[in-house]
């Protein structure tokens, strides 16, 4: 499946140290796996930590998942490293921390193949001020929000209703959808056995336009999942969107109605991602 095509509504953050979990995420059901070199690793444990996933990532069978390396920053004494072990391991993309400018993103594009696409952590103030710059760097692929490190550096309050980081959450996504179609994933919700808490954040992050939402446990891949694929509802209506346009261009008309309301290319053409992120999801089901 074409990276730029597949779903990206689960996206969960697997240790690169710990070789049971390396395990166990080959058969679960999440759309891309985040190994961590960076903050799930101790600094003691780093350089084993590599070799570990190198192992992992040439044994494969993570299927159709998206195989996302986060690597440590650039700047640190890891980073180089990690870079030089796992380059050529198997990785679909290669995920960046500690970014602030497009400047930072050609440090760690000078160190790969011009084909290995390069994700970017949005978890700072620079970075998300810089951010349709950096989403425009040709290089970069995807825009991982880590609302952590942003609630931190804001010094702001949690809130289950995440107003504080509203601007940076709508910046991130704006960015995003100005460029070429890049991925925007929504931070992690912390309290992982608060399915409740969770399902309200991952509705709030679709419709705010992320394309999905990074876990930081297993247990939350289902109502993730649910959450950020089209409902049946959604499916119905888009086909039916679909069908009465092309039945009103057909007869000469430039717009239909459904439902009482106007349908015009536009909701067609929405219409049609909706279908195409459904065959998608289908795709990744059927392994």
């Amino acid at each position: 499946m074409d990276l730029a095509t597949r779903p990206y509504r689960s996206v969960l953050y697997i240790p690169g140290s710990k070789t049971r979990a390396l395990e166990k995420a080959r058969s679960l059901q999440t759309d891309a796996i985040i190994f961590d070199l960076e903050d799930a690793v101790a600094p003691e444990a780093k350089a084993e930590a590599r070799e570990t996933l190198k192992e992992a990532l040439q044994q494969d069978g993570y299927g159709k998942r998206a195989k996302i390396v986060r690597i440590n920053a650039l700047t640190s004494q890891w980073g180089f490293e990690d870079v030089r072990v796992l380059r050529d391991a198997g990785a679909d993309i290669f995920l960046l921390p500690k970014v602030n400018t497009p400047t930072d993103v050609d440090a760690l594009a000078d160190l790969l193949d011009p084909g290995m696409p390069i994700w970017v952590m949005m978890e700072t103030p620079t970075c998300v001020f810089n951010a349709p710059e950096i989403a425009a760097h040709h290089r970069v692929a995807g825009l991982v929000t880590g609302t952590n490190d942003l609630t931190k550096d804001l010094g702001c309050r949690y809130r289950p209703d995440r107003l504080p980081l509203m601007t940076a959450l709508q910046r991130i996504v704006m960015a995003a959808r100005a460029t070429r179609g890049v991925v925007a994933i929504d931070g992690v919700y912390n309290r992982f056995r608060d399915g409740d808490g969770l399902k309200a954040e991952c509705e709030q992050g679709r419709d705010l336009g992320f394309d999905g939402k990074t876990l930081i446990h297993p247990m939350q891949i289902d109502v993730t999942n649910t959450a950020f694929a089209p409902s049946a509802s959604e499916v119905d209506l888009a086909r039916r969107q679909i069908a009465a346009f092309e039945d009103s261009q057909a007869s000469g008309q430039g717009i239909a109605v459904v439902d009482g309301q106007i349908v015009e290319n536009l909701h067609v053409v929405a219409a049609k991602r909706t279908l195409a992120k459904v065959d998608a999801i289908a795709q990744m089901a059927a392994e």
